[in-house]
């Protein structure tokens, strides 16, 4: 019974859709964005921004991607053995959230490349590089500067005593300077962090130290038609420049206003969608959901929908907000009627005529001539569409389309 149950496949009748086409799609506008000088990371972390990790590494490695950027070693190393059957070799995965006590041999044994900003990174990594024989230089790693987040990053008077862990024979190197800017639509505070990059880039190059790449924009920049607010720098000292796209790759721009040339070039890559598993008749009066929060207002026909808050669908959408969530069914759309419940979530069909058990119901993506984005769905919860995407839960299953 057990090996029967392993063998079995997903018979939840909630899914998620990855569009290949649409990921390459966008791949391919944020490299011509971004410029044949600039290096395009392509940010995967959070299982992919909840697209699947794998799957879409793989086909944006086969779509000519070099660069990878996760958050963790664990993440970096479950992304090597995706994309270790030896078709590209040469892929870089930089670990961007830096190293803790018992990853740095893991990072360094499956090739991938830390962020670092603390003394504790370097001391760290060079005893691990030491243990594996690395000879001086080996090991690259890239340095954050912190120019205003104040998250990660070595503050820039700070950043001379750091340096200092790169001397006498180290087996690590400098292969990059980054920062984090962290208002790209401002161009007064993205210029004053430009400055504080741009001089402790020459601290860096004053140390003996020469980066070779510097990396210093996201999706944003590279969506107004590839600004690259530090090229001129990286000019300067011989380096190339960098970009991580993250959010773009999956077909939404950073700000949900903008309008411009690029931000309407992407194409959503994930729809999800569920099943009408059950219908019913109500009369007017009658109650809906958790705390009766919806009171039916007309004889009213309800589709129960196997999908709820544990699947990532956010009980802010629920029917009792003056704005309620909206599905599509049928081509049209249909209000959340109720609270949404864990695993459940009814919706109102009274108005869409012919919807039966079975049928696919969108909660985001397109059905005909209508659609609902994870965009759409941040503005009516108070939020922004990475986290919707990010909390789709991993009980999803993700299919890949073409």
């Amino acid at each position: 019974m057990l090996n029967r149950l392993e063998k079995m496949t997903s018979t939840r009748a909630t899914w998620a859709e990855v569009s290949r086409s649409r990921l390459l799609h966008n791949h391919d506008v944020l490299r011509r964005l971004a410029g044949a000088s600039a290096e395009l990371l392509c940010v995967v972390k959070a299982n992919a921004y909840g697209h699947g990790l794998e799957e879409c590494a793989r086909a944006l490695e086969a779509n000519g991607a070099r660069w990878f950027g996760v958050t963790s070693v664990e993440e970096g190393v479950a992304l090597r053995r995706a994309l270790g059957d030896g078709r590209s070799p040469g892929s870089r995965i930089l670990a961007m959230c830096g190293i803790g006590e018992g990853e740095a041999e893991a990072a360094l044994e499956n090739d991938l490349t830390p962020v670092v900003w603390e003394r504790g990174h370097i001391v760290l990594l060079e005893a691990a590089a030491r243990r594996l024989r690395a000879a001086p230089g080996d090991c690259p790693v890239h340095v954050e500067i912190d120019t205003g987040m104040s998250r990660q990053g070595v503050r820039p008077e700070k950043l001379p005593a750091l340096l200092e862990g790169f001397g006498g024979g180290s087996p690590l190197r400098i292969e990059a300077a980054m920062t984090h800017f962290h208002s790209p639509g401002n161009a007064e505070t993205t210029a004053e962090q430009v400055r504080k990059f741009v001089t402790a880039v020459d601290t860096i190059v004053g140390s003996g130290q020469r980066p070779e790449i510097l990396s210093a924009g996201s999706s944003a920049d590279a969506l107004k038609h590839g600004r690259d607010a530090i090229r001129g720098a990286a000019q300067v000292i011989g380096a190339k420049t960098m970009l991580r796209a993250g959010l773009a790759l999956y077909g939404y721009a950073p700000d949900a206003d903008d309008e411009g040339e690029g931000a309407r070039q992407l194409r959503p890559v994930l729809a999800w969608k569920t099943r009408v598993v059950s219908l019913r008749e109500i009369p007017a009066g009658a109650t809906v959901g958790y705390d009766a929060t919806f009171t039916a207002r007309r004889p009213t026909r309800l589709a129960l929908l196997r999908v709820g808050y544990a699947d990532g669908l956010t009980r802010l959408l629920s029917g009792d907000k003056a704005t309620p969530g909206e599905v599509l069914v049928r081509g049209q759309k249909a209000p959340i009627a109720g609270r949404i419940s864990m695993d459940h979530t009814s919706v109102d069909v009274t108005d869409v005529a012919g919807v039966e058990v079975g049928d696919e119901v969108v909660l985001i993506g397109t059905q005909n001539a209508e659609q609902v984005t994870a965009a759409e769905m941040a503005k009516l919860t108070g939020t922004i569409s990475y986290e919707v995407l990010c909390g789709i839960a991993p009980r999803v299953p993700r299919t890949v389309v073409e």
